[in-house]
């Protein structure tokens, strides 16, 4: 197993990571981006970057993140917006790797904090995510204005 950082050239895998995660989150219809949206937005804006962990040369995850900024930390921190493991590598700790491999990654790189959203629904999920020592942030609520407000 090893983690590698997305190129150019990846634009077409990342996007297909996102599709089969939308599917995984019965999300797919909601899908808006192409494969040319998240290359000018990730190679040439760099709104985010992408992780992949590789076997054998194959990807079997991936996360997509970026980087935010917390006030009263006084720093920046790493938002993920995609973790996924493909199915049929899941049960072996993958997503604990990918998990942790981004935590030893902003305390490297001296970040405040590591943070993510999960559907309610998906309970498996979060109760990864807690028995990794995650907390849920049950007291605040996500807003969102988009094109169509």
């Amino acid at each position: 197993m090893n983690f590698r950082k997305a190129v150019r050239e990846d634009t077409p895998l990342i996007y297909d990571f996102i599709i089969e995660l939308a599917r995984y989150e019965g999300l797919e219809s909601e899908v808006q981006t192409s494969v040319e949206t998240l290359e000018k937005s990730l190679f040439d804006r760099n709104s985010a970057e992408v992780i992949f962990l590789e076997e054998n040369e194959i990807a079997v995850g991936f996360c997509l993140y970026f980087y935010n900024f917390s006030t009263f930390v006084g720093k920046p921190g790493l938002y993920i917006e995609d973790l996924y493991i493909k199915e049929e590598y899941r049960g072996r700790g993958l997503g604990k790797k990918m998990l942790h491999y981004m935590v030893d990654y902003a305390k490297k790189e001296d970040l405040g904090r590591v943070e993510w959203w999960c559907l309610d629904e998906n309970k498996p999920s979060i109760e990864f995510y807690l028995s990794q020592g995650a907390e849920m942030m049950d007291e605040w609520t996500v807003f969102r204005i988009s094109n169509e407000n």
